[in-house]
């Protein structure tokens, strides 16, 4: 394991999504909303915090490339962008900071002083839509990442490797996805493999299990599958973790199974914050 290679604007890296946009993914969870909606809120204010993590007073500096794959249907895979962002895999965050959809008009409760809460008005860009349709096509989607992230690796053979965030919700309808995700994580520069992170999704019965280090504390055939799927964390990603008070044992990977609203939400800003050196 290596992971020490600095990320600037000279040597940025890559984050790609691949997202479960199955028909089960209209399933509700415990707030209402369904899988697909609350996921794709969660990756589009992702997207929003990675542009402002990055922006300067000189711009947004592009620390990062980053794209979706979304798959779901009959062995289909595709780009998760739509629109102008809906031609090419990955995009320089700059592009993304330009090119929303649209920019919606939301609510949001803020506490004050004396704990009442208000209601504030924000702007929230779209760049990422909810769907949800057919079969789980799990193979397809993490082929077009092994096909995505082998050009971009070998245009940038220096970089720190790529991200992969896999979201699912469901068992595979097509195929054994592990020897895909071994291919994946295979898919190399000079400082390491790409990670490989997967998140599976519950609509809120099941007890969540975050980072595991061990296979035998899953019961499920499918969750066993995923953890064998997932990379080691690497030391930016256990750091980020200890920070939001998870127990991060030696040999833990990035994987959580059953998760809620907050593992969700902790898992997208664990797995998107490698850390940027000072840019020159």
């Amino acid at each position: 394991m290596s992971y020490q290679a600095e990320i600037s604007r000279a040597s940025p890296t890559a984050i790609l999504m691949v997202m479960d946009q199955s028909t089960s993914m209209n399933h509700r969870l415990n707030s209402g909303q369904s899988k697909a909606a609350f996921l794709a809120d969660v990756l589009n204010k992702t997207l929003y915090t990675i542009i402002t993590n990055c922006s300067k007073a000189d711009g947004v500096r592009d620390y990062f490339h980053v794209g979706v794959v979304a798959y779901g249907g009959e062995k289909d895979a595709g780009n998760g962008f739509q629109g102008a962002l809906g031609e090419e895999p990955l995009h320089v965050i700059s592009r993304l900071a330009e090119a929303p959809l649209r920019v919606e008009t939301r609510t949001k409760k803020l506490a004050g002083p004396n704990g009442d809460l208000t209601e504030q008005s924000v702007r929230f860009p779209i760049w990422f839509e909810p769907r949800s349709k057919g079969k789980t096509s799990m193979c397809a989607g993490l082929n077009q990442a092994v096909e995505i992230l082998d050009q971009w690796c070998a245009a940038h053979p220096s970089a720190f490797p790529p991200t992969v965030l896999h979201i699912t919700d469901g068992h595979p309808s097509y195929g054994d996805p592990e020897p895909t995700a071994d291919r994946l994580k295979s898919v190399a520069t000079d400082d390491g493999g790409c990670l490989l992170f997967n998140l599976h999704v519950d609509a809120g019965e099941g007890e969540p299990l975050i980072f595991p280090n061990d296979e035998r504390a899953i019961q499920d055939r499918f969750g066993k599958m995923l953890f064998r799927m997932s990379s080691l964390l690497p030391p930016h990603a256990v750091e980020a973790a200890a920070r939001k008070g998870y127990d991060i044992r030696p040999g833990a990977r990035g994987f959580v199974f059953n998760a809620g609203i907050e593992a969700i939400a902790d898992f997208f800003d664990i797995g998107t914050r490698p850390a940027i050196a000072a840019d020159r």
